[in-house]
């Protein structure tokens, strides 16, 4: 799988990398802790090295992180065991696990995925089929297609095969993106004008 493939190589330099944008990622910190419960049951989509999850461990219940990339799963539980932290469960997995059975989570993270799925409506009809009842989805996302320029040079740099596909979304076709599979947005927020990074939630019909 050329993505697994891409992200287990990306992985060693990932934190690096991402902490250049660190006010970005305390900002998102610091919303989401706001929607949750600690009687909450969470699935974090894409979990990356564990930066987001890692940090809202405390304010939730239980935490089942997922990403496709085993590396990336090896240093977030690396992490995670450093911080003496037992409630989030790390799985080399994607969304259509069997394991994860309808209406299991009060809240689904998808923190810079959704402009990398290959199929957004089947993947926004699974975390509505997950979610409890109001539960919420919350994300963050480049919406690229803001930015022609930056849009056309992705677009050229993923057809030759040196990133994945990316989705040059603009926010209108985000937020559409969302609602069209039965949810609510109920924040929405521009995180940095400059790559034009959307935080919204949205909350299950």
């Amino acid at each position: 799988m050329k993505s697994e493939k891409f992200w287990d190589k990306a992985a060693n330099s990932y934190d690096r990398v991402e902490k250049k944008d660190e006010h970005t990622y305390k900002k998102i910190i610091e919303k989401t802790k706001r929607y949750l419960k600690t009687s909450d049951i969470i699935l974090d989509y894409g979990c990356a090295t564990g930066l987001i999850s890692i940090e809202i461990a405390d304010n939730v219940k239980v935490i089942h992180a997922i990403d496709i990339s085993s590396k990336m799963i090896e240093i977030a539980k690396i992490k995670a065991d450093g911080r003496k932290i037992e409630n989030i469960e790390y799985a080399h997995s994607t969304i259509f696990d069997e394991r994860y059975k309808r209406g299991s989570f009060d809240v689904i993270l998808v923190f810079y995925i959704l402009h990398l799925l290959e199929d957004t409506p089947k993947v926004m009809q699974r975390i509505n089929e997950l979610l409890k009842p109001g539960g919420l989805i919350i994300s963050a996302t480049p919406c690229l297609g803001e930015k022609t320029f930056l849009s056309i040079l992705i677009s050229l740099i993923s057809k030759i095969g040196v990133i994945p596909d990316v989705r040059s979304f603009k926010i209108s076709e985000l937020e559409d993106s969302i609602t069209d599979g039965n949810f609510e947005i109920i924040e929405i927020e521009c995180l940095h004008q400059g790559s034009q990074q959307y935080f919204i939630v949205a909350k299950k019909i």
